[in-house]
């Protein structure tokens, strides 16, 4: 797949990344993430990604899976983490799911962005696929 222009995603910056992560995502992405929040924000403790993921499209998707990028303070990736998301995604469904981001310690001053990389309809071999991590450091240099 071609490289995608980083103006061409749709960037939703945010403030900090304790409290609300940044979503990144292709203009083409079947699957949209909502609601991100993070969960269990303690010291010495990994935090839970809490999001909404609603497919945009009208067919079900088998699977899908969630990639989060930790930026540290300079702006520089510490870490990167995929994960399955919930199976089943029925047409224009939403449905909850969490991930534990325990690939890396998260300082306060981290900016955390996560989106869809992958996604992979019902009775079909053929995966949607996306690399999102430029529009991930572009959301960070913003910031």
């Amino acid at each position: 797949m071609p490289p995608l222009a980083s103006s061409a995603f749709v960037l939703l910056a945010t403030v900090n990344a304790v409290t609300s992560p940044a979503v990144v995502q292709a203009p083409d992405s079947p699957i949209r993430l909502e609601r991100v929040k993070l969960l269990n924000v303690t010291p010495g403790e990994p935090p839970v990604l809490l999001y909404a993921a609603t497919n945009l499209t009208d067919q079900e998707f088998e699977q899908f899976t969630v990639i989060a990028f930790i930026f540290g303070e300079q702006g520089r990736l510490k870490a990167r983490q995929v994960a399955p998301g919930r199976r089943t995604l029925e047409a224009h469904g939403t449905k909850y799911s969490t991930m534990v981001l325990d690939g890396s310690p998260i300082e306060p001053t981290d900016t955390i962005v996560v989106g869809v990389n992958q996604a992979q309809r019902v009775n079909s071999e053929t995966w949607w696929r996306v690399d999102l991590q430029a529009a991930a450091e572009e959301i960070v240099k913003q910031k």
